[in-house]
This record gives structure tokens, C-alpha cells and sequence, in this order.
């Protein structure tokens, strides 16, 4: 079963660190996919743009994930990031990795989508 995740280019951190999991995947010839919230049809993944541009998102198994629990699921899927699903999904590490990820991280990147967003309409 494909793994697809579901990203924002336009964002320059999300953008490397999906290009990197993209190559990496491409170069060990695993069943990943990566598409770009800003080129895909999103009524296909059932979010809507603001939904896709705050967490990152993958469906796995037909579920699909959202914010910290997708990019467990996708680091189990590659080698090389298996041990950080490990630590990830810790009873200790899972809730304090989400929460800051859903609360500081992913707000942040958020808040620079937005302002890059309007910079465009100007």
C-alpha cells in the first residue's frame, strides 16, 4: 500500500523537509508518494486548503493522519527514520513532540504561510 503525504511547497520549510524525504525515498525505490496541497485536488484527500496548509497530512493504509501522528507514520515507512517513529511514539516523547508540534511549530510556519500569502495579494 502506497503512503502519500500531502505538503505545502510554498513553504520553504516544509518544502526541504519533504524534498529531502522525497529523494530519499525515490533513491531507496520505496512506495511513497508526495503531493503539493497547492497542485493536487484536495476534495481527494477530504481537507480543505486552510486544513492542509496548518498540518502536515498522510494517508497511509486508507487513514488518513494529520500533524504530529503523520510524520510517525511516515518515518516508519522509511529505514533511515524508523528509530525517531520509535522515540516518537514513546509515552513520554508522543504527547509533549505533538503538542509542540501542533502548538509552537506548526502555528508558526502557519503564520508565515499567511503573511506570505498576503504579501502576493499586494
Amino acid at each position: 500500500m502506497q503512503t502519500r503525504t500531502l505538503y505545502n511547497a510554498d513553504c520553504p520549510v516544509c518544502n526541504a523537509e519533504i524534498c529531502h524525504y522525497a529523494e530519499y525515498s525515490q533513491d531507496q525505490d520505496l512506495p511513497l508518494a508526495f503531493d503539493d496541497l497547492n497542485t493536487v485536488d484536495l476534495s481527494l484527500w477530504g481537507v480543505t486548503e486552510d486544513q492542509a496548509a496548518r498540518l502536515l497530512h498522510v494517508i497511509h493504509d486508507g487513514k488518513l493522519y494529520a500533524g504530529f501522528d503523520a510524520f510517525l507514520i511516515l518515518w516508519e515507512q522509511m529505514p533511515r527514520y524508523r528509530w525517531m517513529a520509535r522515540i516518537g511514539r514513546l509515552p513520554i516523547i508522543r504527547p509533549i513532540a505533538s503538542g509542540f508540534y501542533t502548538h509552537v511549530l506548526a502555528r508558526i510556519i502557519y503564520a508565515r504561510h499567511l503573511r506570505r500569502r498576503a504579501r502576493q495579494l499586494v
